[in-house]
């Protein structure tokens, strides 16, 4: 299998289907079954950047005759990022992140063409490399839809862990604050690599306001586990000893 190419769907769960080669996922951060290609490249190297503004996608590029459509011609992001180079971005996503490269780029693609309808993910996959430099073959809707669920459980998890680290009082204000700051610069090298423009002072608010909101998290989880607990599986509230 080629790199960015997409997964097998023969997986009696519904997810993805995984390379033979590839281990076993487990709940402490790796990948989940449906992942893309085993990732060969160097750990932790990050994407390399292209100074060229269209940068080969791995297939034919779109000819202005071609059945490939216009907003799809037009669509500008990940141009940054050269073609060919899956596994180097997936290696700088498993060292840093839950997601893998497919998931990061298809959940992107997800936002940008949702409509009022729901998403075009037919359009999605029949042009996956045309969209996406490092993607080397289409997708099938069924395997776009997969990479989109992965990435949202993903999310969810992850976000849930978090928030209990900096509720169950194991880390300090500045560890939290150190966290934050880690996670915002991958985040935003992520959309920087994606084609977005982020101004210097959006940068500095939104860390102000992470930073303050999360000193109010710590402060009301400290309340919160010096006072009643409600169980979330039976909704039975019990007392706390200080």
């Amino acid at each position: 299998m080629t790199e960015g190419a997409p997964p097998d769907e023969t997986a009696d769960d519904g997810s993805t289907g995984q390379q033979s080669d590839e281990p076993a996922a487990a709940e402490n951060g790796t990948d989940a079954a449906g992942d893309g290609p085993a990732d060969s490249a160097t750990e932790g190297a990050e994407p390399v950047e292209s100074d060229s503004d269209g940068a080969a996608s791995g297939g034919e590029a779109a000819s202005p005759d071609s059945d490939v459509p216009a907003d799809v011609q037009k669509y500008d992001r990940f141009k940054k990022i050269e073609g060919g180079t899956y596994d180097r971005a997936n290696d700088f996503l498993r060292d840093r992140t839950y997601i893998t490269a497919r998931e990061w780029a298809i959940a992107r693609l997800c936002a940008d063409f949702r409509t009022e309808t729901g998403v075009e993910m037919t359009k999605i996959g029949e042009n996956l490399p045309e969209l996406v430099p490092f993607m080397t073959d289409t997708y099938t809707p069924q395997a776009v839809n997969q990479a989109r669920s992965a990435f949202e459980d993903k999310v969810r998890k992850a976000g849930a862990t978090f928030l209990y680290g900096a509720m169950c009082d194991f880390f300090t204000a500045e560890d939290l604050d150190d966290v934050m700051y880690e996670a915002t610069e991958v985040a935003k090298f992520l959309l920087e690599v994606e084609g977005v423009d982020l101004a210097v002072e959006d940068e500095m608010e939104a860390e102000d306001r992470i930073s303050s909101v999360m000193r109010e998290v710590r402060e009301q989880s400290a309340a919160l586990r010096h006072d009643e607990v409600c169980c979330p599986e039976c909704g039975n509230e019990f007392q706390v000893d200080e």
